[in-house]
């Protein structure tokens, strides 16, 4: 689960990272009276969406005159802000953050994510913080700094010195850019986060270090543990069917192609993807309707993948274990006495009662197609989107 900068500098403070003085606006006139309260001239009026670019895109601009911030604030909020990570469709900006200026010395970067590979967390930080940071990655990776991190020993205090001293960063603020970093790892595993980015990580001209943007990602599957946190959802920020199959505990994403998926096992709709793929067809969405789903689960999960306006067939990828066979005919045919099905569907079901199943769908007299194993099923799909 994203959720926005302002939201994340909220937390930031409560574990002690510093962060510039700001608050969240959500008119013209609110980002008015933000700006009177923070002392003086400049501040930043920062668009609050969740996909970074915003600076690139221009949701990010320099204000010195209150006069300034109400017209920056009205010409922002509301536009479609358009970024490499929002697709050329963009955002719509409804909120506003407007921040203290600083006095930057240096733009760094600094990031903590999960690396699955090695089971550790790893700190990625770089003397080239800014709104180039992807452009360093791809031609100048070396001057990336990795420190993994044992989650069952903690942070060590060499660690934290590795990264401020692969920073270069000048004596006088190592002290603070070290109870920096070990708050932010506090943080970071506290909160069951996937990533903690800020970009960029300022060095002032006072030798003190600020965390100048922040990105959260929370692992979705350990919000159980976080009621309080649930509460900076913002759905407006997340695609419609997503939001929907959510209510559902689906496993749903949406993409970009023609051919809906429905199938059970995240591995098995990975592998459906890539087959989709490799017959000349794409994939409109990743959907798991999950081992244990009931037949009203499947039912929703058609219901939702037939409301995307792109899917012009769907393809059914079922191995029947504890999801049994019949009962995902029967939400089958539930979905499509209720929605209707006017584009082809091809069903390949294999396992727990796999006959009593096909005989369901037989006897319902859908218009479907059947598969005998799975590249049969890729190459009818990719023939009917075609």
């Amino acid at each position: 689960m994203k959720i926005h900068e302002y939201q994340a500098k909220t937390l930031f403070r409560q574990y002690n990272v510093p962060v510039p003085e700001g608050k969240a606006a959500f008119s013209v006139e609110e980002a008015g009276q933000v700006a009177s309260g923070l002392g003086g001239f400049p501040v930043v009026v920062k668009a609050q969406i969740h996909a970074g670019g915003r600076g690139k895109g221009g949701g990010v601009k320099l204000a010195h005159s209150m006069e300034e911030v109400k017209s920056l604030a009205d010409e922002i909020l509301g536009m479609t802000l358009v970024t490499h990570q929002t697709g050329p469709e963009g955002r719509l900006v409804q909120k506003l953050l407007i921040e203290a200026g600083q006095k930057i010395e240096k733009e760094l970067y600094l990031s903590l994510l999960v690396d699955r590979a090695t089971a550790t967390v790893v700190i990625m930080a770089s003397r080239d913080g800014g709104m180039d940071i992807e452009e360093v990655a791809e031609k100048t990776p070396e001057r990336i700094i990795k420190v993994h991190v044992n989650p069952l020993m903690g942070l060590s205090g060499y660690q934290i010195r590795q990264v401020g001293f692969g920073l270069k960063l000048p004596s006088a603020a190592m002290k603070k850019f070290s109870g920096l970093l070990s708050n932010l790892y506090k943080f970071f595993v506290a909160n069951d986060c996937s990533l903690v980015e800020i970009n960029p990580l300022i060095l002032t001209a006072d030798d003190d270090v600020l965390a100048l943007d922040a990105k959260v990602d929370f692992d979705s599957n350990a919000l159980f543990r976080h009621k309080d946190l649930l509460e900076l959802r913002d759905l407006d920020e997340e695609n419609p069917l997503e939001v929907e199959a959510s209510k559902y505990n689906l496993n749903y994403i949406n993409l970009d192609g023609n051919v809906g998926n429905i199938v059970n096992g995240a591995g098995l709709a990975m592998a459906t993807m890539d087959i989709i793929k490799n017959a000349g067809a794409t994939p409109a969405n990743f959907m798991d309707v999950g081992g244990g789903a009931s037949s009203e689960q499947v039912e929703n999960a058609f219901r939702i993948i037939l409301a995307d306006e792109k899917v012009k067939a769907v393809l059914i990828n079922i191995f029947g274990g504890i999801l049994r066979c019949d009962i995902f005919a029967q939400g089958v045919v539930d979905a499509a006495k209720k929605t209707g099905i006017n584009i082809p569907v091809v069903v390949r079901m294999e396992g727990t009662n796999v006959d009593t199943g096909k005989k369901i769908l037989a006897d319902a007299g859908l218009n479907l197609t059947s598969a005998v194993d799975l590249s049969d099923a890729a190459q009818k799909i990719a023939e009917a989107v075609k």
